[in-house]
């Protein structure tokens, strides 16, 4: 229950606060080797946390950070092996979890959810997470290209204007944190404009301790079916359709559940 839309993040062209600051940027090229490893995710946490100071917030200031990160293609292999060097995996589909992985544990160090000289365990452990993360991955670039959403902490509580509130959710049906957000908006007298949420199909094969068969299903692949069922739920809950629900989650919320940001707007 996802339908076709476009978010626009823009401006105030009058220079006013609203309420959110945001701001856009990308890293360096990754060599083809580098991605998917503690290098990636090094130079992810390091912008990240370049983002935040130009911004003046805190980590417990930001909302969301959207990064679109490269994967591994059939050429990037060949080069790497050229070169005498090991990719992460010669799989290119496999290349594009990992790679969302390795961003997440950057966001999560510049975030402060984890130290910062944890990243390598991190990546080797397979375990650790972002609550905030939302992390794609595609063949079309180099870098990591990042957008970092805040809540203006200059501007007063309570003033109308615009707001973002995140939690994660535990699982694909996790309504509760769901409803928890969307009790703030009703309490603020606001309306939803946009909910970024994350979901994947858990790698445990389990929903609240009951068999799921997402991972084992042929004709669908596993990522298909976790943003169809968390775009129902999403979407019956806010009575909108039009949300943004992206697939493969590693790292990105606890395994098998997701980030999750709600933004609204008051009057």
């Amino acid at each position: 229950m996802l339908s076709p839309h476009v978010t626009f993040i823009v401006h105030e062209t009058a220079n006013e606060r609203t309420g959110l600051v945001a701001s856009v940027g990308h890293t360096a090229d990754l060599a083809p080797h580098e991605i998917g490893t503690e290098s990636h995710a090094d130079l992810v946490s390091s912008k990240v946390r370049d983002m935040m100071n130009n911004l003046e917030v805190k980590p417990e200031d930001v909302q969301l950070v959207l990064v679109k990160c490269p994967l591994l293609t059939s050429a990037k292999i060949a080069t790497i092996r050229t070169a005498g060097k090991e990719p992460v995996t010669s799989d290119t589909y496999e290349s594009m979890a990992l790679s969302r992985y390795a961003s997440a544990p950057g966001i999560a160090s510049a975030l402060e959810e984890m130290p910062e000289a944890g990243v390598a365990s991190a990546l080797r452990s397979g375990i650790a997470w972002s609550a905030k993360a939302s992390c794609s991955s595609g063949a079309e670039l180099e870098d990591n290209h990042i957008f970092v959403l805040a809540s203006d902490t200059k501007v007063p509580s309570g003033r109308p204007g615009l707001h973002a509130i995140s939690k994660p959710m535990s699982d694909a049906i996790d309504a509760e944190a769901v409803l928890e957000l969307l009790s703030q908006v009703k309490r603020d007298g606001g309306k939803v404009l946009q909910v970024f949420a994350k979901a994947e199909a858990d790698p445990r094969g389990l929903v609240r301790g009951s068999r799921h068969t997402m991972n084992t299903d042929s004709d669908i692949h596993s990522t298909r079916h976790a943003r169809a069922a968390v775009g129902g739920l999403l979407a019956g809950l806010t009575g909108d359709p039009q949300i943004y629900v992206s697939g493969g989650a590693e790292g990105q919320g606890a395994p098998g559940g997701g980030s999750l940001c709600v933004v609204y707007e008051t009057s």
